[in-house]
Formats: structure tokens, sequence, C-alpha cells
């Protein structure tokens, strides 16, 4: 279809900016914009196989864990996730290998002139993310995959990704995030995220509320859409963490129990993320009448890694990079310390964007008797600044204006055995793991 028309678009760098300099703010929330461009690339949306992942958090992390299954099953699998640590290309990957530059050259000179087409249109040009979005249905619907592993960008009822119809639906959490655009309630919430709920469809839901958990089931009843929750329909047992980092557990639903499975991973929620991302494999093998081997499983769990959620980047001293970056987030960090690392001295270095509940992250940080806060900020716009942070500058509370030096003074003054975690915003994270590995 590219041959219609002359490539605007000649370098890596220019794709890029036209891409990021695309208006996102004011777009009115719907399908439309995606459905017609769907319609003008022959629905590439629909030729592949796909398993559709919302949730306020855990979403990256169920992603890969389900991709690392069926990868081990000797599957070639796409993802699509947001937002990427290291490069832009890894939001679209092929067995966790980003695609190449030149593909996503070769991909915005596809959805361009569809742009500028709708731009013109009744319903107005597609946002940022639509524009990704249709870069990856493009990409996935020629045939360099064998399943898609699609993860909701926000909410999930008016994301851009929901015009696909999936194999199996996963909702891994309910929390409060983004509640501006979704709502200010659990229940509010959930119906946004139980958007993704198709006709018959099976749905697979984490470790969610009780009031948020309603909404989804009286939406899945609606759709006729088996449902299998956490818990209920499918639960972990024999739980622990690893003295060498990581859990294990064994998991067991009516017809399958996989026993002594490690995750690399460390915290309780990443056994739940993990456990929902069985019960959507298996699922998925039903559907598509593939044999699941139990090695292939333990394999896929064990290998299954995702930068920037509990990851241990340095042993001696211990530094940990976690993308707390809501109050949810922060919530599990919190339990995983609790139960973790209940005895040892921790500090936390800890930055935001500016649309968060600081305070109540704050507030959940400091709750824990050995932990030493300090707040920084970091290069993006974004970013919290020093006027910002400034109300939540307390006692016990340091504050650094550059995180490079508070990663050094955490480091110098931290004792033998202390543990530091790096956490707050995927965009923090992102740039504190680039600058550190390339330090290596």
């Amino acid at each position: 279809m590219e041959e219609r028309w002359e490539d605007m678009w000649k370098t890596y760098e220019e794709a890029l900016n036209w891409i990021h300099g695309i208006r996102t703010f004011g777009k009115k929330p719907g399908l439309k914009r995606m459905e017609w461009m769907m319609e003008r690339l022959a629905h590439p949306e629909k030729k592949t196989p796909a398993i559709h992942v919302a949730g306020t958090n855990g979403k990256g992390s169920t992603v890969t864990f389900i991709r690392n299954m069926l990868e081990e099953h000797g599957l070639v699998v796409g993802t699509f996730t947001s937002p990427f640590i290291e490069v832009f290309n890894e939001r679209i990957s092929v067995n966790g290998e980003p695609i190449e530059d030149s593909e996503i050259v070769r991909l915005a000179n596809i959805i361009y002139p569809l742009a500028q087409e709708l731009e013109e249109t009744g319903v107005g040009g597609p946002s940022e993310f639509e524009v990704i979005t249709a870069m990856m249905f493009t990409y996935f619907g020629e045939g360099h995959v064998d399943v898609a592993v699609i993860e909701v960008g926000l909410g999930g009822l008016y994301d851009s990704t929901n015009i696909v119809l999936p194999e199996v639906s996963v909702i891994t959490t309910i929390g409060m995030d983004h509640m501006a655009i979704l709502g200010d309630t659990l229940p509010e919430i959930a119906k946004q995220k139980a958007g993704i709920i198709k006709p018959t469809v099976p749905v697979v839901t984490g470790n969610i509320p009780h009031e948020a958990l309603k909404e989804i089931k009286q939406l899945a009843s609606e759709c006729q859409s088996p449902l299998y929750q956490y818990a209920t329909d499918f639960w972990i047992e024999d739980w622990h963490t690893l003295p060498t980092w990581g859990e294990q557990f064994t998991f067991e639903d009516e017809t399958l129990r996989l026993r002594t499975i490690q995750l690399s991973m460390l915290g309780k929620h990443q056994v739940e993320n993990a456990a929902a991302a069985i019960k959507a494999v298996e699922l998925y093998a039903e559907r598509k009448q593939l044999t699941l081997k139990h090695e292939a499983l333990l394999r896929g769990l064990k290998r299954a890694f995702w930068p920037g959620r509990m990851e241990k980047i340095s042993d001696e001293p211990i530094i940990v990079l976690d993308g707390a970056h809501n109050e949810p987030g922060v919530e599990r960090l919190v339990e995983t310390i609790k139960h973790d690392f209940p005895e040892q001295e921790v500090r936390i270095l800890f930055s935001a964007v500016v649309n968060k509940d600081i305070q109540q992250m704050v507030d959940l940080i400091q709750s824990l008797p050995n932990v030493q806060l300090s707040l920084t900020t970091f290069d993006s716009p974004k970013a919290a600044t020093s006027e910002e942070l400034g109300p939540y500058i307390r006692s016990g509370i340091t504050y650094y204006e550059q995180w490079q030096a508070g990663l050094l003074s955490e480091l110098e003054t931290m004792g033998e055995g202390g543990i530091l975690f790096i956490t707050g915003s995927l965009y923090f994270i992102s740039e504190v793991r680039r600058e550190l590995l390339a330090a290596d």
C-alpha cells in the first residue's frame, strides 16, 4: 500500500519527530479515527490472533509473562507496550526484540498520508498513540508474528487498541489512577477498564477489589463472556520469596496444577500477575488447540523479565529500580518492603510527574519505619520540580535537585547490607536506567 505515494519520511529521526509532534490533547475520545484508518488499511487488526491486557498496574509484567510462556511453546510473539524504557521501538517488539529503525520509518510512511487525510474529515486527525497503534496493527497484520499480546494504553473502553477482537481479555488490577480521565471511584474506573470485554470472549481478572469486580462481572454477564477470577477460579499456593531474589509458588485451577514456579521478579503482585498470565495462556491454548507443556510454562515464567519493575541492577550495594508511578504501585512497593526487608535499612529515591497524588505516595512510603525517603526531579517537562515538591519536603525527607547527586549521597551514607530503591515515574526510571547501564 505504501507504493501509492512518495515516502514523506526518509530517516528514523524524521519519523519519530513527526510521531512525537502530533497533538494528543483535545482529541475527542472514541474509536472512530482508528476504525477509519483500519478500514483504509484493509483491517490488519483482524489478521493476527491477540490477547488484550488492561489494568491500572501490572500490564507490562503480565504481557511479558504471557509472551515468554508462548515463546517457549515455539510461537513468534508480538508485543505492544507503553511507555518505552530504553528505545521507542520496543513498544512494537517481536519475541522481546524491538523492531528495526527502518520498520518504524516504513510504518510511519504508511500511516502519515492517512493521518493527513483524516485531519480533513469531521473526526479530525489521529493522536500520537493512535498513530503508533495503527503502526503496530499494520506490522503484526503483515504476518510477522503468530500471536500479538497487546497492552492497553489508557483505560480500555475508548483506548485505541480496543478495536481488536482478541482470543482472551485480561484485566490485571483496578486502582486509583488517571481519575481526571477515567473517573474518581473504583467502579467508574472499572467500567472503563472492562470496556475491553467483547461478546463471548473469555476474561481473566487479577487481584481486583470487590467494588470494582462487581462492574466487571456485570459487563461480562451482559456480553456472555466467561469470567475467570483470581482466588476464585484459579489460585496460588505455597508462595514464598526466594533468598536469591524472586518468588516461588504453585498455580492451580480446575484443570492445571503447576508446581515450583519460580519468578525472577520480586513481590507478591508479580505472583498475582503471573497467575493471571498462566490462566490467559491456558485459555488461549484451549481456543487455538495448542498443547501446553509444564516445563515450557515454567521456563517462560522464570525467564520473564520486565525492565524497571523490581529490577535489581546492582548486588553490592543492592540497587533496585521500580516504576511505582501511582498510588497502587507505591502500595505494592510498600507491601514488598514490609514482607521481604522488614529489618534492613532501606533508602528510597523518589520522583514523580506533576499529575500524580504525590502527597498520598509520600505518606505511604513514610509509613514504613525502616525507610529513609529522598525526593528528586529529572529531565522532563512532566517532572515535578523543586517548587512542586516543596510542600512534601518535611522533617525526615531530603531533596536533591540532581538525582545523580542524590544517588551518590545515598550510597555513601547507606550502611552495609542496606538497600536503595529508585522509584516513581516510569519516565524517571527510564532516565536513571539509561545512565546507570551506560556507565557500566
